[in-house]
């Protein structure tokens, strides 16, 4: 088998190689269109891992506050909608359902739809981790908290959530490299990201194992870099001492 990696200095219009991988005067090469696609899915990805922070966060805190059984029934249901329909279903709910019910939603493009989509699915996954962070916590800091004239929201921003944080920092980088790695199914509505760039160049091409790598290499690099983040997060904020939760969203 003969691997062909010019293919990426082929200009997407006329086939033909350019002196540059990188096209010039309006011209665009499939290294060009890669980098682009690329682009598209640290986009989708990294605005749906901050939807999905703020409500898991949100929500996970709502299933532990005390004597309020109906808003911890409320976040159970969410926790359950989410988590238990397929991702791809989802998206295409979003893009296909909501905008019918919702006409005002039928102007905002795929990209926007899909962020959406995968925040609201790992916010479920997000409330459970920190459900489970904040319920691995001795009792006692809620009491202290309590004790020292606090308010429940203050007990919760200044003493608990904190806590909970850096033990859940683990299960957190499993669900943040889980994000880039379900932004493929933004292909399904369109959106120009990696996925579909591998499906449309290999088409055109017909070099399917070097397109097929060097999407793969993207994918690793952004998982990596994802990791390295996290690691660096989880070292700078460790508490001696305190074992980390085992993560209730696996």
């Amino acid at each position: 088998m003969s691997w062909d990696w010019q293919v990426f200095c082929q200009d997407t219009i006329t086939q033909e190689v350019g002196q540059s991988c990188f096209g010039k005067n309006g011209d665009i090469t499939y290294l060009d269109w890669m980098m682009s696609a690329w682009g598209w899915t640290v986009s989708v990805a990294l605005l749906a891992l901050l939807i999905a922070l703020i409500l898991g966060a949100v929500i996970g805190t709502l299933r532990t506050l005390p004597d309020r059984p109906w808003i911890v029934r409320l976040g159970n249901a969410w926790v359950e909608l989410f988590r238990n329909i397929p991702l791809l279903v989802q998206v295409f709910i979003w893009y296909h359902v909501i905008p019918a019910m919702i006409p005002s939603m039928k102007s905002l493009p795929g990209f926007v739809l899909v962020v959406f989509a995968i925040g609201f699915f790992t916010s479920a996954r997000i409330a459970e981790q920190v459900r489970s962070g904040i319920q691995a916590l001795p009792r006692g800091q809620r009491h202290a908290g309590m004790a020292m004239g606090f308010t429940t929201f203050q007990t919760y921003r200044y003493v608990l959530l904190p806590m909970a944080f850096r033990i859940i920092i683990p299960p957190l980088t499993s669900e943040a490299m889980n994000v880039f790695k379900n932004s493929s199914v933004a292909f399904a509505v369109s959106v120009a990201e990696l996925t579909m760039f591998a499906m449309q160049a290999q088409e055109e091409t017909a070099r399917g194992v070097e397109i097929y790598l060097a999407v793969t290499g993207l994918y690793v690099i952004s998982a990596f870099i994802i990791n390295r983040i996290m690691a660096f997060i989880e070292k700078r904020s460790r508490v001696p001492g305190l074992i980390a939760a085992s993560g209730g969203g696996h």
